[in-house]
């Protein structure tokens, strides 16, 4: 939404520097989670703990956009003085970032489609970040669309995001119930 907003809301060379901005984290979280699924395959108990974890942090995280829902819908205004920077900080405020790449790492290695040689981790990263840059560069070509198409669902995304974290979280906690 953020993408829209400045796409919107600045020139295109402002969303080309948020894209940047962007990319970059992606790029680095893309490679951190590549590593850590390396490390985490030889520990079961620390992925079983991350597991425990990550259920309280799904909790918190479905209470908190409950409450941002709750509250009065105010207009948001982005500013743009330096994009690429907004860029950043949105990508790194993004926690679903790291656990998504770690789970797609997951299941191609279970297909025996991975392996951590370089040529494949870094096919896997040049992927990801050109996934991102086509993504992002769809959302400035087709902003005012969307924006015409999502008015509804953009009112709502904190309610959303709500029942999104809360099915995670009952999901995990099934897992280790049954």
């Amino acid at each position: 939404m953020t993408a829209l907003k400045i796409r919107l809301n600045a020139t295109k060379i402002e969303f080309t520097k948020f894209t940047l901005g962007v990319l970059l984290v992606v790029f680095m979280q893309v490679c951190f989670s590549i590593y850590i699924i390396e490390y985490f395959s030889t520990n079961t108990v620390l992925i079983a703990f991350l597991e425990k974890t990550g259920i309280l942090v799904l909790v918190l995280l479905s209470i908190y956009f409950y409450k941002q829902h709750k509250k009065e819908q105010k207009k948001i205004e982005i500013k743009t003085r330096n994009s690429f920077f907004t860029g950043i900080i949105f990508s790194l405020l993004n926690m679903f970032a790291i656990p998504f790449f770690c789970t797609i790492v997951a299941l191609l290695i279970a297909f025996n489609s991975f392996n951590f040689d370089i040529i494949f981790v870094l096919f896997f990263v040049l992927g990801s970040v050109l996934g991102t840059y086509s993504i992002l560069l769809l959302y400035g070509k087709f902003a005012l669309v969307i924006k015409q198409k999502t008015g509804k669902f953009t009112n709502h995304i904190n309610l959303f995001l709500c029942v999104l974290t809360a099915a995670f979280a009952l999901c995990t906690l099934l897992k280790f119930v049954l």
